[in-house]
């Protein structure tokens, strides 16, 4: 059974102007983040919008990801509902497409106790055997302890998890939590900001958002400190923050999603109504946006030449 481990894609949504699943667009997405060297593609994820995707629209957009991959990289979609039966259904539709594993976030909305939620990652992990990747994600669901996260850790079908809280302290103390355990899942930072540090304190790797837009530097990231090239790993960590400040200074994820636009993608229109004072800031935010991207894609250009 396969562990996540690299660079991964938490990959945002293109839709086209009715609001559907823009597929071609997809496609293309696929393969220039494949092309970029990733090891793995997260579809229907946060960063992805999953929570406005019909139960059709992600069984539909796993069938395009398995078939424009055509097993290149791993497949892991989101399978994270507010209901247990219904992250079955979709992990059981992942496991008859090809998918490599699924990523299950706690269930959202209604407070659950720790206890609620483990019952809930379990009943998921036995009902379907295919790779099951934990998701802390504190900022739109409630987080998983580290007790829990210890008792999963010995499920069989719990391969991984993917800690978005952007907390060092937690991300530590959940590796020394699995470790105690026995148990050897791995696991990933879910922020773009703490690849460097989440490495050199055992974590295996990232599923972020900002790997699909610049995959070349996130890729070059872990590959420098794969290759103890620290100096290196820790330049190309800082040269990402002012995007990614910029970026996350509008409604999650229009500032992602436009990055992604300067790179040659047609993502759509919101699917959130903005107010005036909101479109105002986004038409000036996007301009920041461009005059950060442009000298970042600028030298991607050329080193992309260099190396031809």
């Amino acid at each position: 059974m396969f562990k996540p481990e690299g660079v991964y894609v938490a990959m945002l949504t293109p839709f086209d102007e009715d609001g559907a699943i823009n597929e071609g667009e997809l496609r293309r997405i696929i393969d220039f983040q494949i092309e970029g060297g990733v090891d793995g593609l997260f579809p229907i994820s946060s960063a992805g919008e999953f929570i406005h995707m019909s139960r059709e629209e992600k069984v539909r957009m796993m069938e395009v990801m398995v078939d424009q991959n055509k097993g290149r990289v791993k497949i892991t979609p989101g399978v994270g509902s507010s209901l247990p039966a219904e992250s079955i259904f979709l992990a059981q539709k992942a496991k008859e497409i090809g998918c490599d594993g699924v990523v299950v976030a706690p269930p959202y909305y209604y407070h659950l106790s720790q206890e609620n939620i483990e019952t809930y990652f379990e009943s998921i992990a036995d009902a379907v055997d295919i790779p099951n990747i934990l998701y802390n994600i504190p900022l739109f669901t409630q987080p998983i302890s580290y007790d829990v996260v210890k008792r999963l850790a010995r499920h069989e079908n719990v391969v991984g998890m993917k800690d978005s809280s952007g907390s060092m302290v937690d991300f530590i103390h959940f590796i020394d939590k699995i470790k105690i355990a026995g148990e050897d899942i791995n696991v990933l930072t879910g922020r773009e900001e703490t690849l460097f540090p989440c490495l050199m304190v055992g974590g295996k790797g990232c599923v972020t958002a900002t790997a699909g837009i610049l995959p070349e530097i996130m890729v070059d990231l872990y590959n420098a400190w794969k290759n103890q090239n620290y100096a290196a790993a820790k330049q190309l960590q800082e040269s990402i923050l002012l995007i990614l400040r910029t970026m996350f200074s509008l409604p999650f994820p229009l500032g992602f999603k436009y990055a992604m636009e300067l790179r040659g993608f047609k993502m759509g229109p919101p699917k959130q109504p903005l107010s005036d004072a909101e479109r105002f800031n986004y038409r000036n935010t996007k301009v920041r946006i461009e005059k950060i991207m442009n000298p970042i894609l600028e030298k991607l250009q050329k080193n992309q030449k260099a190396s031809a």
